[in-house]
């Protein structure tokens, strides 16, 4: 049984990709031109951060999201550090609910 687990990232470097993510509000105009450079590299960011797994279907989700005009605001990497901490804690539980029989023999 493999038991190794991905390390979660922090809930703050979330918070400031999302304030990143979200910086082309204040920058009318030429912020939407910045989203064609920063929407692939934080698709990329989102990827590298959640692992293939749980990040494929984010990053693409966080690609169309940066790259379309007003969206900007969804905070994409805070949503998936909560669904990731919430999904792991539960699993956590349900694993101690479910703990194998314990055998012992005695002679």
């Amino acid at each position: 049984m493999n038991t190794t687990m991905k390390k979660q990232p922090s809930l703050l470097f979330c918070i400031l990709m999302d304030i990143l993510g979200a910086g082309s509000f204040t920058l009318p105009v030429v912020g939407e031109f910045l989203d064609l450079v920063w929407a692939p590299l934080s698709a990329f960011i989102f990827l590298l951060t959640f692992g293939v797994k749980k990040g494929t279907a984010g990053s693409i989700f966080n690609f169309v999201e940066e790259i379309l005009p007003g969206t900007d605001i969804i905070p994409t990497f805070t949503i998936m550090w909560f669904w990731q901490y919430f999904s792991e804690k539960k699993n956590t539980e349900n694993m101690k609910k479910n703990k194998p029989y314990q055998v012992t023999i005695t002679r």
